[in-house]
C-alpha cells in the first residue's frame, strides 16, 4: 500500500513540473505588442489614426553643430532642383512617426532632385550624401522604411500638398526621416526617398504660427480715410463668388460705422482679386464684389449717393502672385475717399 502511494505522488509531481515548464514555454514564446491610444503630446506631432507614436522628441539630443539658415544645407554637387521648389513659411507637413504619417506644422521645403544636365542620376550617392551629412551635423535617424495602404489612404486625404513638388508619402515608397534638435533653429525635420530616376527631399523648421489676424475697426477705416485717403481691406467672400461670408459682414459694418461717424465722407468702392483664373471672369467678380459692398453699406442705411463701386481685376496687384500669401494680399477692397 505504501509502495503505491509513493508511486502515485510522484506522478502527481512529475505532471505538476511538466505543466510548468510547459506554461513558461509558452510564456516565452508569446510576443508582448503595446499600443498606445490617443492624442499626441504638443510638439510630438498627431494623428487621427487612433494611434500615439512612441517618438519622444526629447530623446534626441541638442547639437552643438552650426546648421545654418533655412532650409540649412544645399544639394549635393551634380544635383539640382526639378522645378522651382515649393516654399512656405508657414505650412504642414506630414512625416511617418513609427509609420504613421504624423503632421509638424511650421516653415516648409519640399523639392523634386535630378541630375544635372549631361550627368545620371545615382540613388546611391543622393541618400550616402544626405545621411552622411545630416547624420554629422548631429541629426539622428528615427525612421526608414515604407507606409502601408491602408495609412497612405487614411492620411492622404489630410495632407493639402499632396501633388505638390517633392510630394512624398506613398505606399511602397521607401523613406528616411531625421530629427535635428538645435539650440536656436529648434527642431528641424528632415525626409528623403529616392528612385533611379530622381529623388525627393522635404525639410521642415517646426515653429508654432503667430496670429496675424486682427480685427478691423470704424475708427481704423475712418483714420485711414481721412489721414491717407485709402483704406485697404480684406474682406472675406466665398470662394469665386461675389456672397460676404459672416466675417466679410463684420467688415462691411465697420465701413458703416465709419461712415456714419464721418457724415461728410464720400467713397469709392474697389474691387481687386489674384490672377488666378482668367482675366475677364476676375474683372467681373472684383465688379460684383465692389457691388456687394456697395448693396449692403445702403441696407445698413447710408445715402447711395456717397458710395460708388467699381471693378479692376487682376490689375494693380500689391503683392507678388507667385505665393499663396501675396494673392491674398491682392484679392482686396480698397476704400477711397472721393
Amino acid at each position: 500500500m505504501k509502495k503505491i502511494l509513493l508511486t502515485l505522488v510522484l506522478a502527481q509531481l512529475l505532471f505538476s513540473c511538466s505543466n510548468t515548464k510547459t506554461e513558461e514555454n509558452q510564456t516565452d514564446n508569446q510576443e508582448t505588442v503595446e499600443v498606445e491610444t490617443g492624442s499626441a503630446e504638443p510638439g510630438q506631432g498627431s494623428n487621427d489614426s487612433g494611434v500615439k507614436p512612441t517618438f519622444d522628441i526629447n530623446s534626441i539630443q541638442v547639437t552643438s553643430q552650426e546648421v545654418g539658415d533655412f532650409p540649412f544645407f544645399t544639394l549635393p554637387k551634380g544635383l539640382q532642383n526639378q522645378n522651382k521648389p515649393l516654399q512656405k513659411n508657414f505650412d504642414v507637413c506630414f512625416f511617418p512617426i513609427d509609420g504613421i504619417m504624423t503632421p509638424f506644422e511650421g516653415k516648409l521645403y519640399k523639392a523634386n532632385v535630378v541630375a544635372e544636365k549631361g550627368e545620371e542620376f545615382s540613388k546611391r550617392y543622393f541618400e550616402k550624401s544626405l545621411e552622411d551629412y545630416l547624420t554629422g551635423i548631429g541629426a539622428v535617424k528615427v525612421y526608414e522604411g515604407e507606409i502601408t495602404s491602408d495609412e497612405y489612404k487614411r492620411y492622404n486625404k489630410q495632407d493639402p500638398n499632396k501633388g505638390d513638388e517633392g510630394d512624398m508619402g506613398y505606399s511602397g515608397e521607401q523613406i528616411k526621416f531625421f530629427v535635428l534638435r538645435t539650440k536656436d533653429k529648434g527642431n528641424i525635420y528632415v525626409q528623403f526617398s529616392a528612385n533611379n530616376a530622381s529623388g525627393k527631399l522635404n525639410i521642415l523648421q517646426e515653429e508654432a504660427m503667430t496670429q496675424t489676424i486682427t480685427k478691423v475697426t470704424s475708427e481704423e477705416i475712418a483714420n485711414d480715410l481721412l489721414a491717407k485717403g485709402k483704406s485697404i481691406l480684406h474682406i472675406n467672400f466665398d470662394t469665386d463668388k461675389a456672397t460676404l461670408k459672416a466675417d466679410g459682414s463684420e467688415v462691411v459694418q465697420e465701413i458703416v460705422k465709419a461712415l456714419t461717424k464721418n457724415p461728410e465722407l464720400r467713397i469709392a468702392i474697389n474691387g481687386y482679386t489674384d490672377n488666378s483664373g482668367a482675366k475677364d471672369h476676375n474683372q467681373t467678380l472684383s465688379e460684383n464684389r465692389a457691388l456687394t459692398v456697395k448693396n449692403e453699406i445702403i441696407k445698413s442705411g447710408i445715402s447711395a449717393d456717397r458710395l460708388t463701386s467699381k471693378g479692376f481685376g487682376q490689375d494693380s496687384p500689391i503683392a507678388n502672385n507667385d505665393t499663396e500669401d501675396g494673392k491674398a494680399q491682392n484679392r482686396r477692397v480698397e476704400l477711397v475717399k472721393l
